[in-house]
């Protein structure tokens, strides 16, 4: 009987689309560039909205619903914390069965309903308490007016859970990642991927903060919940042009696979040779699509987890994976065990540099910041300093840094990201102790007018004295923000990508948090008399010692993280290359359950592990 011909289609890892009718395959090329005009546009039209959203948000609730300054500052802190934090959950969700693309789809939608209910707030009079331009027995927002604040914050951060992990991992997808490409490419899609997101804070910085400062809070919270909506329609517009990567199941569930297993071994006898552990390429083909994760001798005790007995395989061939792991599914937990001490470095990072968003919008409020006689500079549009300095150091470090980094050091992207980042660190030391002599000299200048108990007069010094720690902080993230993604990405296991990139918000999660936290002790512990950072009259507070705690915390981690660095061992993976496939491989490959057939690169692995020892 002759068989019936069918239309099968599948879409590979590699993001080709192949279909077979008989004896004819077609491929159709997913992914690549042609897509980053819809995904960016979601991405840009996000940080464009959350720029403008969140930047000037210290004056609305200070001068709108007259909230103290440190309430003010620790609420912003704490949304800024919940909102770092809830992208574990997406990651989560998109890496165990949603997949990124309508983890975002979703989330972007929750956003806008967080977004339409602030501005709902700032448009209706009953929404917000009377205007106290004065800043004297001003009346705080009722408990119902800050309930519909929260409401919305929250939305906010539920939706920021979603996009933030996958918006970026989803356009990483979108090119071949793996070591081979990246390192032979003449650029570098972190970079300009960073690029883009500036040049949409940028523009949020400058146009969306004048209209709230200059026009009225509804329509300069309204401007970003538009765009955000067309963003949504954006991303959809070209969704049949993804590489859209299969969830590869709960990664957190392998991992605790792994631990289980490894506990109930833990008194078996580990084989002298390491390739007597277990593997199984067909197990795990949808979680090592860019290749197979190469046994490592640290964290040995984990390797019990794959050693063989006679209950852990039953009748067909199928493993008992809570008494049986994978090499794979092991060095999976390595990497992540690996990749926590850097990650921690950073929090403290984030904590010493938080102040940007509150304590300096206010000493810039109360300084000259006239660039004509007829317009100033709103205070929130000061950051734009630290975005045009990402927006010019991007490039110099892709088209001058790295060439001479090159020379000296042979490696093919100048420096490795670890070194990246501890230049960073160093930086933001920089910009920090800037930040204190900048403070002794802007009340200098109140002292010497008489200003210093009028917390709403404008000190003769001119708001530019504050940008050098703008351009330094800028600095710093050129090569402290950017080294920390492409760390998280790279060494991640790549079914974990969302994950990590949640990872890097958790970091800023944890130091929005621990911010609060200093502030919070720092305020009621230094007096009521001079204290540190005082509730309305910064000019009467002594911000500067703030900053000398800050820098002093800097230094610590600083030599925390070098020794984590110093010790700090790369991830082992064994790339591999598609090859063409035959009719009869996709055959195979279909009653497999495969996706589709790779070639082991043995001898790039080998240069690959060469360099690692070295």
């Amino acid at each position: 009987m002759e068989p019936k011909i069918e239309l099968q289609k599948k879409v590979t890892e590699n993001g080709e689309e192949k279909k077979k009718d008989g004896n004819k395959c077609k491929k159709k090329q997913l992914g690549g560039v042609r897509t980053m005009p819809f995904i960016l546009a979601n991405e840009i039209c996000d940080r464009f909205a959350g720029a403008g959203f969140y930047a000037n948000m210290i004056t609305y609730l200070t001068q709108v619903l007259n909230l103290p300054l440190v309430k003010a500052s620790n609420t912003l802190t704490n949304f800024g914390g919940t909102s770092s934090f809830t992208p574990l959950v997406g990651a989560f969700i998109a890496d165990s069965f949603a997949g990124r693309y309508w983890t975002i789809v979703v989330a972007s939608i929750i956003y806008v309903l967080g977004m339409c209910s602030i501005t709902l707030s700032a448009v209706l009079p009953k929404l917000r308490p009377p205007p106290c331009p004065t800043q004297v027995n001003c009346q705080e927002a009722s408990t119902l007016q800050l309930w519909v604040l929260y409401i919305a914050l929250l939305l906010t951060s539920l939706g920021t859970g979603g996009i933030r992990p996958c918006v970026v991992t989803f356009a990483a997808d979108q090119f071949d990642m793996t070591k081979a490409q990246t390192d032979s490419g003449s650029w570098n899609f972190f970079n300009w991927y960073y690029f883009c997101m500036g040049m949409a804070s940028l523009t949020a910085l400058t146009v969306v903060v004048y209209i709230q400062d200059n026009v009225s809070w509804g329509w300069g919270l309204g401007v970003p919940t538009i765009v955000m909506g067309i963003s949504i329609v954006a991303f959809v517009l070209g969704s049949r042009l993804y590489r859209k990567i299969k969830p590869g199941g709960s990664p957190f569930v392998r991992v605790t696979q792994v631990i289980t297993a490894a506990v109930k071994k833990r008194n078996a006898v580990m084989p002298k040779d390491p390739q007597l552990l277990y593997e199984n390429k067909e197990l795990d083909a949808a979680i090592s699509i860019n290749g197979r994760l190469l046994h490592s001798n640290q964290f040995k005790w984990l390797d019990h987890a794959a050693i063989v007995t006679g209950s852990d395989i039953n009748e067909s061939n199928q493993p008992n994976l809570w008494r049986l792991a994978t090499v794979h599914r092991i060095e999976e937990l390595k990497s992540i065990i690996r990749m926590l001490p850097i990650w921690a470095a950073t929090i403290l990072l984030v904590a010493s540099h938080s102040h940007l968003g509150s304590f300096t919008i206010q000493q810039a409020r109360s300084m000259d910041r006239h660039l004509s006689p007829s317009f100033q500079i709103p205070p929130a549009s000061m950051s734009i300093f630290s975005t045009l300095t990402v927006l010019i150091g991007l490039p110099l470090y892709e088209r001058l840094f790295v060439p001479v980094a090159r020379r000296f050091t042979g490696n093919p992207v100048g420096i490795t990201c670890l070194q990246r980042m501890g230049i960073g660190f160093v930086i933001n030391i920089l910009a920090t102790i800037a930040s204190g002599f900048i403070e002794i000299r802007r009340k200098t200048a109140a002292a010497q007018h008489n200003l210093l108990d009028q917390p709403t007069a404008v000190i003769p010094i001119t708001v530019f004295w504050l940008l050098p720690q703008y351009c330094l902080h800028g600095l710093a993230e050129v090569f402290m923000s950017v080294g920390h993604l492409e760390f998280l990405y790279d060494q991640s296991p790549e079914s974990m990508r969302s994950t990590a990139a949640a990872l890097f918000w958790i970091a800023i999660a944890m130091g929005n948090y621990i911010s609060t936290l200093m502030v919070s002790l720092v305020h009621q512990y230094t007096g009521k008399n001079r204290n540190w950072l005082p509730d309305r009259n910064l000019n009467r507070g002594r911000l500067e010692n703030y900053y000398w705690l800050v820098t002093a915390i800097q230094v610590i981690n600083l030599i925390y993280y070098v020794i984590c660095a110093w010790h700090y061992t790369y991830k082992p993976i064994n790339e591999q290359i598609e090859t063409e496939s035959s009719d009869e491989d996709l055959e195979s490959a279909d009653q497999n359950g495969k996706v589709s057939n790779f070639l082991e690169a043995d001898d790039k692995v080998n240069k690959e592990l060469e360099l690692v020892k070295n």
